[in-house]
């Protein structure tokens, strides 16, 4: 969105006297003509005398001028916010209630004005940040936007462009797998051989935000749509290069409720290092959207959302009953400051599966629960530290892009939980305004029951990332990153990971 412009601009002059001499000798010409065709001795100095005095008031109007610059400059930002709010809600008229009238607005869509000084591009932390806070205190979406009939629409999103060298130590990923465009734990290769490096362009992070928000009946009401092109099948390296749209995020919110797809209030995505990566240290990090009702309420959430059971099955297999009785309950609680934020949140689950889901079993419910703490603080004036740690049995799918599932059978047919440790610690240092790097590690472990799921799942993992981006103007940046990532099994085989990433990316 374009900004106004307030830049102070002084009185035009010009150079020497020509100002002063035209303004006075014109005067003087229109009233006193026989004393100008006279051209007396005296005039010369009359003038010089009107022009010092000239000089002086324009002096003094530009030091006025000077001073109150800021004051204006406040009070064109607060008309700004006050055309925004009165457009928003259809309040643009003439009358002695609206100060904020401008006329010719009424009717007409309008440039949403409320964010002259905050410009902003679009990530998943400023968007989830800003749900996780009430509908009264909600601050305005950044982004392109306009106003129209008693509604705010906005704008936003970035195309981004990653050019990644990926060598795995024991095996290869074929071209079409999407462990070749972002970093996946569980497809880390393992027990193979590689074949040297492989080199790919990807631009399916690219992505789309719209949202409109407005007010209706004393409710505040808005909904939001986004899109990216990841993990779609269509589209080939061949010809075309053509990937399909797919649906992120699709909600709706009405005070303090939110309804649709949405992050899980489990993730506190506000928490998510500054990585070139999709997701960054993926193994250590609770990564899901889903369907979802979320209450808010000041500091604290509730939250209903999409079951899923994921059970390993006697040969190793990945065994989805599709039958849950419950949804997931995730309870969370925030907690913000000038000193940046932190996030306690729990969750239960009830697991089941059926008699029908494979040889031995019978239907049963197992409990999952999970607990998860993150946070990111302020270090000096703009650095910062993120972190999250999480502990769980039965909530492997929550966890690093489902690196292990969520339970077992036992040789009665009962359902054994699966319990997870993950977490990751990451360090944001600028070394100038608009040079900064990440340095970022990520752990996984698994307890697995070894004797039901056998011992090619896998058992840890971790990962190193280290960065550095350039942002040479506002909202475009091009960096490089390193990723160095290792996945053990519960024979205890390896394998490895090591890519070199390149991305440019430009936000709106």
């Amino acid at each position: 969105m374009s900004s106004i412009d307030l830049t102070p601009r002084p009185l035009a002059r010009r150079p020497g006297k020509p100002i002063a001499a035209l303004l006075a000798s014109s005067a003087l010409v229109a009233i006193f003509p026989t004393i100008a065709v006279a051209a007396d001795a005296g005039l010369e100095a009359r003038v010089d005398a009107l022009e010092a005095k000239l000089d002086r008031i324009l002096d003094r109007l530009e030091a006025q001028d000077a001073t109150l610059t800021a004051a204006e400059t406040a009070t064109l930002k607060d008309a700004a916010y006050a055309v925004s709010d009165a457009t928003a809600s259809g309040a643009n008229a003439p009358n002695a209630q609206n100060a904020a009238y401008i006329p010719g607005a009424t009717g007409a869509p309008r440039p949403i004005l409320a964010e002259l000084d905050t410009p902003g591009g679009v990530s998943a932390q400023s968007q989830a940040d800003r749900d996780a806070i009430p509908a009264k205190e909600r601050p305005k979406r950044k982004g392109l936007g306009f106003s129209a009939g008693g509604a705010d629409f906005t704008f936003k999103g970035y195309v981004k462009l990653d050019a990644t060298v990926t060598r795995f130590s024991d095996g290869d990923l074929p071209t079409s797998n999407i462990g070749r465009d972002f970093y996946i734990p569980a497809l880390v290769p393992v027990g193979g051989e590689g074949n040297g490096a492989d080199f790919d362009f990807n631009p399916r992070e690219t992505r789309f935000l719209f949202a409109v928000d407005t007010e209706r009946g004393g409710h505040d009401i808005g909904g939001l749509i986004e899109l990216d092109f990841q993990v779609t099948s269509d589209g080939n390296e061949r010809v075309s290069n053509s990937f399909t749209p797919r649906m992120r995020q699709a909600y709706i919110t009405i005070d303090n409720w939110l309804l649709g797809q949405a992050w899980t209030t489990f993730q506190d995505v506000g928490a998510l290092p500054d990585n070139l990566d999709f997701i960054g240290p993926t193994e250590g990090t609770v990564f899901i959207r889903q369907p979802m009702i979320r209450y808010t309420k000041g500091p604290f959430q509730i939250a209903l959302e999409q079951p899923e059971t994921e059970v390993t099955g006697p040969a190793g297999e990945r065994l989805l009953p599709g039958d849950d009785v419950a949804p997931d309950v995730v309870l969370r609680y925030n907690k913000r400051g000038d000193w940046g934020h932190f996030a306690l949140a729990g969750i239960f689950r009830a697991l089941h599966s059926e008699e029908d889901m494979t040889a031995g079993a019978i239907e049963d419910t197992a409990i999952g629960y999970g607990i998860s703490a993150s946070g990111k603080l302020k270090v000096g004036e703009r650095d910062d530290f993120r972190f999250m740690a999480t502990y769980g049995e039965g909530i492997g799918r929550y966890i690093g892009v489902n690196i292990v599932n969520d339970a077992a059978i036992r040789a009665n047919g009962e359902l054994q939980t699966i319990a997870t440790y993950s977490g990751f610690a990451s360090y944001r240092h600028f070394w100038t305004k608009n040079l900064r790097s990440n340095l970022t590690g990520g752990y996984f472990r698994a307890d697995n029951p070894v004797s039901l799921t056998g011992d090619g799942v896998t058992d840890e993992v971790y990962s190193v990332h280290a960065n550095l981006i350039y942002s040479p103007v506002e909202k475009f940046e091009v960096g490089v990153e390193y990723i160095y990532a290792n996945r053990a099994l519960e024979d205890g085989q390896e394998g490895n990971m090591n890519r070199v990433q390149f991305s440019t990316k430009y936000s709106f």
